[in-house]
């Protein structure tokens, strides 16, 4: 069956699970010494980019960068999988320290996917011996997350002969995390033949590095503008040697990338929840505990715990794809950041909540959880970026197969229901068909040229995707017979329900929001869609928040 562990008939990249255990082991070891929760609040307090503590961690004794480097060039040769596993739990500790080393990876990643053998034994090399701190240098004031915008230029420098011999750069980087205490970055110019990649080191003559930005959140990470004045970069140090290949090399990696920073979120939504479950076990309020009272944990805590428990899975499921050598997964990198970064974004805003006035109070944690995740909503492309790119290419894919993408999926979604019955199948089947409908009718009635209703339609794109990830995982374990099977039978039918509510209140808007499409025609999308069906949804979702809420408490 589809929604069967697809783990078992496929070889996949990465690390076996016990030596993913060794390394999540020592990220857990970390917080004993070297970032302890007393050193991470210093950090955040002087703003400090503990510059002594990252290069600790690249040492030999620690070498957590190693995951990310291929084995022959001296790594671990970790995978997707490996990748979020470990990004999360450092989220866990602190999401500064996490993007000074998601920094590393993104740096490394214009060398892994386009570089030339020798440079990648020189330059991976480096990284693996933990002998540099790397930064991605994109980003442009102007240009944001347009790379194709970019306006520092690349021209060649030719010797006596003609032959060219490097490249003078100039221009401006904004927003380089990392930038200021980086050994060398991979700086995307815009050369005669297109963009490119460069490698430039630190002590480069024209290259200057700005003073750190003071910043909202993530104070531990060092985030730096960078300007470069006839930097000369020597023709060896192009990477790939061949101009021209930058926008391909940077979209190669936009899939694995955004997946990081939706791992990031999710660390970071699940360490605000692992202050305030406890905090609701002791605090009592009018004589009992606040995880005894429907208003505190259905409102606060049991939601946010089930979309992150989404988000996990989806994330998984999208890793398990990529370390299968699936490629062409932009879009469901983009699903995974905005629906986990917007997730991990609303768990830690309600575990400030959670908490009262100790939520608001810097040394209980959570505050600062708060304004660390705000980031991951904005940076490797802003959640309205992510929008845009599910919209515009799931509602081209969708016209391109005919209705054939989503409808495999209501299919798939309904095969569950009659064999798992219990993990949601039905209502995402119901959810995938109707999404179809709105598809048709927004293309047919030209709705996609009202941006706001394309971003309602990525919205519920985006839960369809997750939910389907939701009750596959959800069914798996129940054919397993895994302890925690009845647990993901809960997040699926809950979820459910938010995916149901959901498209009762974005269908509503896209039909009628415009008032082009007259009211018997809307009368016909609804019955089409079997919109009367969504409010079925809502039965026994309170006795599932209760059963749920239960495992959360332990009570």
């Amino acid at each position: 069956m589809v929604f069967q562990d697809r783990a078992q008939d496929r070889s996949l990249a990465g690390l076996d699970p016990e030596s993913r255990q060794m390394v999540l082991d020592t990220v857990a070891q970390l917080k004993k010494r070297l970032l302890t929760k007393e050193r991470i609040l210093e950090f955040d307090r002087k703003e400090v980019f503990p510059e002594d503590v990252i290069r600790e961690m690249l040492g030999p004794e620690i070498g957590l960068q190693l995951l990310m480097i291929p084995e022959a060039y001296g790594g671990l040769g970790g995978g997707a999988r490996d990748s979020c596993a470990i990004t999360r739990e450092m989220a866990k500790i602190c999401l500064g320290i996490t993007t000074a080393f998601f920094a590393i990876q993104l740096g490394a990643d214009p060398i892994i996917v386009g570089a030339t053998e020798e440079q990648k034994r020189k330059w991976l090399g480096k990284i693996a011996a933990g002998e540099a701190l790397v930064a991605y240098a994109v980003t442009e004031p102007d240009a944001g997350s347009n790379v194709a915008a970019l306006k520092t230029k690349a021209d060649p420098v030719a010797d006596a002969s003609g032959r060219i011999t490097g490249y003078r750069i100039n221009g401006n980087k904004q927003f380089i995390s990392t930038g200021g205490y980086a050994d060398f970055i991979t700086v995307l110019a815009d050369a005669p033949e297109g963009p490119t990649f460069f490698i430039m080191e630190k002590d480069t003559a024209g290259y200057q590095r700005g003073k750190g930005e003071e910043k909202h959140g993530i104070r531990a990470s060092n985030t730096s503008p960078l300007t470069f004045s006839d930097a000369f970069v020597p023709l060896e140090n192009l990477i790939g040697g061949v101009p021209g290949q930058g926008l391909k090399q940077a979209n190669a990696v936009f899939g694995y990338t955004r997946l990081m920073v939706a791992s990031m979120a999710l660390g970071a939504g699940e360490a605000a929840l692992e202050i305030a479950v406890p905090y609701a076990k002791e605090r009592i309020q009018f004589k009992t505990p606040l995880s005894e009272k429907q208003g505190y944990t259905h409102k606060l805590i049991v939601p946010n715990v089930v979309r992150l428990a989404a988000a996990e899975a989806y994330i998984d499921e999208v890793a398990e794809r990529l370390d299968a050598g699936e490629s062409d997964l932009d879009v469901e990198g983009s699903i995974a950041k905005w629906f986990a970064t917007e997730a991990g974004n609303r768990a830690a805003e309600d575990c400030i909540q959670a908490l009262g006035g100790y939520g608001y109070i810097t040394e209980y944690g959570v505050e600062k959880i708060k304004r660390d995740v705000r980031i991951t909503t904005i940076y490797e492309g802003t959640s309205e970026i992510q929008q845009n790119i599910i919209s515009t290419f799931r509602w081209k894919k969708s016209r391109k197969t005919k209705g054939g993408f989503y409808g495999s999926m209501a299919a798939e979604m309904e095969q569950l229901e009659k064999a798992c019955p219990g993990c949601g199948g039905g209502f995402y089947a119901l959810a995938a068909r109707a999404l179809n409908h709105l598809i048709v009718v927004a293309d047919t009635s030209r709705l996609t040229r009202q941006q706001i209703l394309m971003f309602d339609l990525a919205d519920l794109m985006a839960h369809v995707e997750v939910g389907v990830a939701v009750a596959r995982k959800a069914a798996a374990l129940a054919a397993d017979g895994d302890s925690l099977a009845g647990r993901a039978a809960l997040v699926a039918r809950i979820f459910a329900w938010e995916v149901c509510q959901l498209f009762e209140r974005n269908s509503l808007r896209i039909l009628t929001g415009t008032g082009e499409i007259d009211a018997a025609a809307v009368v016909g999308s609804l019955s089409e869609m079997r919109f009367s069906e969504f409010a079925g949804s809502c039965r026994n979702v309170v006795k599932d928040m209760d059963r749920l809420a239960d495992l959360v408490f332990g009570r």
